[in-house]
């Protein structure tokens, strides 16, 4: 995480300089704005990342000595056949659709759709609760 969280401090450092320098070059506030509301985002991931390295243990993108072997095993489960990401684009589609036409009907039942495809795709494994 240590790599992550040094390319968000960086990525906000050159977006706090870029909206220093276009606030000098062009004077116009909303570029000013939404360039330090990006580096503010960036500050707040990279912080995070920060705060997380320091609890886990070491990874192999974070040891400068590390060989491509020390990376090898398993990564975690995917699901190799699961049809809920189209839903929940699908979704997010819908939804973004009915802002840009601005019906809120749209919206309502695609967010209705989005929840119901992101309960499904969380919840696509999950066997209940383990008996003891």
């Amino acid at each position: 995480m240590k790599v992550e969280s040094r390319i968000f401090e960086i990525l906000t450092v050159f977006c706090f300089v870029c909206a220093i320098v276009y606030g000098v070059l062009s004077g116009e506030e909303v570029g000013i704005v939404a360039l330090t509301l990006t580096g503010g985002l960036m500050l707040i991931v990279g912080t995070y990342f920060r705060f997380v390295a320091r609890r886990l243990e070491e990874r192999p993108e974070d040891n400068p000595e590390a060989e491509v072997s020390d990376g090898a095993g398993d990564i975690g489960f995917f699901s190799p056949g699961s049809y809920w990401p189209l839903g929940v684009a699908g979704g997010v589609a819908l939804t973004g659709l009915g802002l840009a036409i601005y019906q809120w009907w749209l919206i309502v039942l695609a967010g209705i759709a989005m929840i119901i495809a992101i309960c499904g795709l969380v919840f696509e494994y999950h066997a209940g609760p383990e008996a003891h």
